[in-house]
């Protein structure tokens, strides 16, 4: 089921220090896309006997099946993915396959937008816990 839902994805890591409805605002702005907020989406995980939500953005290209997911990667003190502790957000590109070239595109795009300090892509190796991602 892992394999499945990440095969021909791309997964982003981004430090941005600003809440998850900023971030998701500034995208929009800067890159000119429609980031919304999916309720649907919403990841649950309970550690500690608490529960914590993260949200997740969505944004559906108008041509063609690609799907933009952004992931909030902290909330109340915990991580979606733990072992990415220093990473804000998660933007994972899914659908259409997406080129070396679309990807470095889409990196110096954000790169560009102010209070964005890191973007890199991941890989696979990097992610221990993929399947909190799964919605």
């Amino acid at each position: 089921m892992v394999d499945e839902f990440f095969e021909g994805a791309r997964l982003i890591g981004i430090v941005a220090p600003v809440k998850g409805y900023q971030f998701s605002w500034m995208l929009n702005q800067y890159l000119q896309i429609d980031y919304r907020i999916n309720h649907d989406l919403e990841i649950q995980l309970e550690k500690k006997k608490r529960k914590y939500f993260f949200s997740i953005y969505e944004y559906a290209e108008p041509n063609g099946s690609l799907t933009h997911y952004l992931y909030l990667n902290q909330c109340d003190g915990e991580y979606l993915l733990p072992e990415l502790k220093h990473l804000d957000f998660l933007w994972l590109l899914k659908g259409d396959q997406t080129s070396a070239s679309q990807v470095a595109h889409l990196l110096q795009s954000v790169r560009e937008i102010p209070g964005v300090q890191l973007v890199m892509e991941l890989t696979e190796e990097k992610i221990k816990n993929r399947m909190n991602l799964i919605f």
